[in-house]
């Protein structure tokens, strides 16, 4: 993690406090006077204050419900943050694993462990995540057979990696998808002549939606090394 988030989870103090230290050579990383705030350092470092070693915190991984008209975002703006609704310490560590839009609920997964949440939305990892997505128009039938074959986007020049297609009924689907495209699940029945309505994430690998709009709880220590 770099260097000035390393402080601030291991201190009460603020990134820009942390940053005015580091670059006043205040910090020493493992014997040596460190004065870039983005330096990487890792848990089996040195890492000395004023000649006091620090430790950070455990970190920590929550999911929650996200309501619809809500944004992935740190702080309000032309909708309110979904983090108003979690009452916990520090706060602006956190950061959200795999974004959702404002129109769109459902699961997210939030940490400040950035290494985790990396595993998640990175596609190399082929970590799945399930929609319920509603449509404008019956689903055709061949969908599910273009999905796992791969559309290609608009805008983009490689065809969507293989996605799994459940019908539900003619106008709701459930897609499970391994990407995290700029509003992929919407591109992808845009490209098949289709258009959502309501988009809805149930699932993220083995991790599924259990507490009610609005609420959230602490990963189990199963559910978070599922992603380590």
């Amino acid at each position: 993690m770099r260097l000035d988030k390393f402080i601030c989870k291991s201190t009460d103090l603020t990134r820009t406090e942390a940053t005015q230290l580091i670059n006043a050579g205040n910090i020493i990383v493992n014997n040596e006077v460190v004065s870039n705030e983005a330096t990487q350092v890792h848990e089996n470092n040195d890492v000395l204050l004023d000649g006091i070693k620090l430790i950070a915190r455990a970190s920590r991984y929550i999911l929650m419900h996200k309501p619809l008209n809500t944004i992935c975002s740190n702080i309000d703006e032309v909708y309110p943050s979904l983090f108003n609704y979690i009452d916990v310490e520090k706060a602006d560590d956190l950061h959200i694993a795999g974004r959702l839009d404002a129109d769109t609920t459902g699961l997210v997964l939030i940490t400040d462990d950035g290494r985790w949440s990396f595993n998640i939305i990175t596609p190399n990892k082929q970590c799945e995540k399930t929609y319920r997505v509603g449509l404008r128009n019956p689903i055709a039938e061949d969908a599910a057979e273009k999905f796992a074959q791969g559309v290609k986007l608009q805008g983009e020049k490689q065809l969507t990696l293989p996605a799994k297609l459940d019908v539900v009924t003619s106008n709701e689907v459930l897609l499970t998808i391994t990407e995290g495209k700029y509003h992929q699940v919407k591109r992808m029945f845009s490209a098949i002549g289709n258009r959502v309505v309501t988009l809805h994430r149930e699932q993220i690998g083995n991790i599924k939606l259990d507490v009610e709009v609005g609420k959230w709880r602490f990963l189990t220590p199963e559910e978070i090394a599922y992603f380590k």
